[in-house]
């Protein structure tokens, strides 16, 4: 413990997280697994380490040095050439290329981790974490297969630590705004919405250069690179910024943008798990039988169905990935109204709403009558039921997380994780295109597809495990 240290001892700890977050079952852990001894004292910087230095990880390291609650204790990156720019801003910061080594050589020192790898290794590097009871904000999605949300929900759970999701967008206003607007009832009960990206992360036009042989770059640790994937040899196609197309590092568009495109009506209907999932694409020239094991198709749409629950009914889901194009209301207006092409329209039978990316950013009522009525009544009626201000900002409300005890907004347990379930269960979709696949989530299975339930899990390579 530092000196001046005021941190809660480990019954006290336990005691305000559970008061802060209801929903989470008491377990006994051992002293040291409880998040480096207890909540973090306001008047010490948290110890944090990164897995991954470059490309988005570079973002987030920015964000956080920005709080100034931060001491970059080290960071890891397999890549030193994305790596260098912040090794070198950082140069008080040890360096690593194995986030395993890193754990295991400064385990009593790490207060919390950055994770912000592609998404094959999210998964290994944040258990590897969550396990030694550190705190977590992991970049979106949680992780590349259904098991592995899974797991790493019932871990933060058990081990008790503050986690957050990088889908920045949940701690917005407009966020906020657009439940307020659902909850009030300003478009009436919400039956259908068609949500999406127009990026096609797909890598159907490259298949064919995997033919050729590449040498591993010397800045490159191509074995680490790989993690937990099964090994393949080192392309150029697959990085240092194309591994999302591609089927064992990547969860495509779904994965890319569900967790930001979807996560407001997520929350504000409270949408949970699916019923059913289909996949259906145009894309002529893909095959899952022969592809899925490699990539994406160029466009899909995918189908979700929600049971009623609490006040709202039934809910259709409709994800757009790549270039398809979203159904246009016709009482959405005039030409200067469009539908976004990464965003949603949400349908009520009142009205709808339109909104772009990251936290319902630009959300508006339609028709316009709709808007303007709606924006009188709030002149004399708030709405019925109003949130909080929004915080300082996403990285911000992590580190509120830690030192108060009360989780993030996007919780790995309470919220991310399902929320990345979600997108998950899409890519599983894609791979069983065609087929509406049945999905008891309480069992964690689906109820009439052997061939999609061998995809929940993935097959480790020989080394690796959560």
């Amino acid at each position: 413990m530092r000196a001046g240290n005021s941190r809660l001892s480990r019954r006290q700890f336990i005691g305000a997280t559970a008061a802060a977050a209801g929903a989470w079952a008491i377990h006994t852990v051992p002293r040291q697994c409880v998040a480096a001894g207890g909540l973090l004292s306001p008047n010490e910087k948290i110890n944090l380490v990164t897995v991954g230095a470059g490309g988005q990880a570079g973002w987030n390291i920015n964000e956080l040095n920005n709080t100034g609650q931060v001491d970059f204790l080290a960071m890891c990156d397999v890549d030193t050439r994305r790596a260098g720019k912040n090794l070198q801003r950082f140069p008080g910061a040890k360096t690593y290329r194995d986030f395993r080594r890193m754990y295991d050589e400064l385990e009593k020192k790490i207060d919390a981790v950055l994770v912000a790898t592609p998404d094959h290794t999210h998964a290994v590097a944040v258990m590897g974490a969550i396990k030694r009871g550190k705190h977590v904000y992991c970049e979106k999605p949680l992780a590349h297969s259904v098991w592995e949300v899974r797991e790493i929900i019932k871990a933060a759970r058990e081990y008790k630590v503050m986690t957050q999701l990088g889908n920045q967008g949940h701690s917005s206003g407009d966020i906020r705004r657009f439940c307020e607007w659902v909850w009030d009832g300003a478009i009436g009960n919400v039956h259908t919405i068609h949500a999406g990206c127009n990026a096609p992360n797909s890598a159907m036009g490259r298949l064919g250069v995997l033919q050729e042989v590449e040498q591993v770059p010397a800045n490159l640790d191509w074995d680490l690179w790989l993690g937990p994937a099964q090994f393949r040899p080192y392309h150029s196609a697959y990085c240092p910024g194309s591994w999302r197309s591609w089927m064992p590092f990547g969860t495509g568009t779904t994965g890319d943008w569900m967790c930001h495109v979807v996560d407001p009506v997520f929350w504000a209907l409270d949408l949970g798990a699916p019923e059913s999932i289909q996949a259906k694409s145009d894309d002529v020239e893909y095959d899952p039988k022969k592809h899925g094991n490699d990539t994406f198709p160029r466009r899909s749409i995918i189908t979700y169905k929600f049971a009623a629950k609490g006040d709202r009914g039934p809910v259709t889901l409709h994800w757009y990935n790549g270039n398809v194009q979203k159904p246009r209301p016709e009482n959405l207006g005039g030409p200067d109204r469009t539908v976004p092409a990464t965003g949603a329209v949400v349908l009520g039978d009142k009205a709808g709403i339109t909104y772009g990316s990251h936290g319902a950013g630009g959300v508006r009522i339609f028709p316009e009558g709709a808007m303007r009525a709606y924006q009188a009544k709030l002149k004399t009626e708030p709405p019925r039921k109003k949130l909080p201000p929004p915080p300082r900002g996403h990285h911000w409300d992590w580190i509120n997380a830690m030192r108060t005890g009360k989780p993030a907004g996007s919780d790995f347990s309470l919220y991310g994780g399902p929320l990345t379930q979600l997108a998950v269960l899409g890519v599983i979709g894609i791979r069983c295109m065609g087929q509406e696949l049945k999905w008891d989530n309480e069992a964690g299975r689906f109820t009439n597809s052997a061939e999609a339930n061998a995809l929940i899990k993935p097959v480790f390579r020989e080394g690796w495990t959560l």
